[in-house]
């Protein structure tokens, strides 16, 4: 059942790939910006209309959001579109692709107005400095079901438990971010071992699915097919929000969480390099970070927004940060699979 349904995720996610982000060449688009992105953002209830639209109203350019499916797939297509590409910006490139990006060349350096406003500690662990700007963070952590009949882990190791088979939704490392963070979470606690190994090795028979990106995976978590899924921390106080819903906990270890720094480039070539400039400039502004609490459910960087309530009541805030360097993290994903492949 797992690889039929991760064959099936594949699948639509290459043809998101495909048909999403492929757009006609344009000679002339002086007032339109282009910006590859991941489906969460640019989706209904995203923040991308409404950022949309209030870009429009300050700036008079139009900005047209591509959804290249998940953060990895949009970085992917960029890279494949380097020496002429269709988009200005590229959103959702984080601490754990940091250094794939800067690697591959795309990114060109631009220091938006407002950058030193922004916590140096989000800014460093981003990397890639000058050429990518941090616009939200969070933790990863477990979401647990508290309706169901399963006991509530108490740590990662607790997952590879009997009790969890077949209970535990992830999401595919290779074209997805929250599941390569979860990759890097069990690298920072495990370390690079034989612990390591064993955990996932034992981990295995317990995954319910590896989805190709968190939308399907959290999809699926809401519609009961399994008590747990890796989310962030902040996604009950959105089940909260929106549905009334105050029965999915955030799970909170005493080992630590692994933090999520998103940020957004411009990129190399880019067709409309003044507009990517506005755009990257107004991403940070108050005005556009007050939008993402209530749409992208994340932190936003600017310390000047004020958060909404229902982040005090849902949102678990964990004691520890966990880190390890981007450039580590492809080894940690080869490891995995040669685990859970076995």
């Amino acid at each position: 059942m797992n690889r039929i349904l991760v064959a099936f995720f594949s699948i639509v996610s290459s043809s998101l790939l495909f048909f999403g982000c492929t757009r006609k060449a344009e000679s002339a688009r002086s007032g339109e910006v282009v910006v590859y992105t991941y489906d969460s953002f640019a989706g209904e209830w995203g923040p991308a209309s409404k950022l949309a639209e209030l870009f429009k109203k300050k700036t008079g350019f139009t900005v047209t959001f591509v959804d290249c499916g998940d953060a990895v797939q949009a970085m992917s297509r960029a890279i494949i579109e380097k020496d002429n590409p269709n988009a200005d910006v590229i959103i959702g490139i984080d601490n754990n692709t940091s250094s794939q990006a800067a690697d591959a060349g795309i990114l060109s350096e631009y220091s938006p107005k407002g950058i030193d406003s922004i916590d140096i500690a989000l800014r460093s662990l981003l990397g890639a400095e000058k050429k990518l700007v941090p616009y939200d963070w969070s933790h990863f952590a477990l979401i647990f079901d508290t309706r169901s009949s399963v006991p509530e882990p108490k740590s990662l190791r607790d997952l590879t438990d009997e009790a969890y088979k077949g209970k535990i939704i992830l999401m595919d490392p290779e074209t997805s971010t929250p599941g390569l963070g979860f990759v890097a979470w069990t690298r920072a606690v495990f370390g690079d071992g034989d612990a390591f190994t064993d955990f996932w090795t034992k981990l295995k028979p317990n995954i319910l699915t590896m989805a190709s990106g968190w939308s399907a995976g959290y999809g699926l978590f809401t519609s009961g097919e399994a008590p747990l899924v890796i989310s962030y921390t902040t996604s009950p106080a959105a089940n909260l929000e929106y549905d009334g819903i105050d029965y999915y906990k955030a799970l909170v270890f005493d080992e630590g969480h692994y933090m999520q720094v998103e940020g957004a480039g411009i990129l190399n070539g880019a067709q409309n390099r003044k507009g990517a400039e506005l755009f990257m400039d107004f991403l940070i502004s108050e005005e556009a970070q007050a939008v993402l609490p209530l749409t992208q459910w994340m932190y936003p960087v600017n310390g000047n927004v004020v958060l909404p309530d229902c982040y005090k009541k849902a949102a678990a805030v964990p004691g520890k940060t966990l880190s390890v360097d981007s450039a580590s993290v492809k080894d940690a994903v080869s490891d995995m699979f040669a685990a859970i492949r076995k």
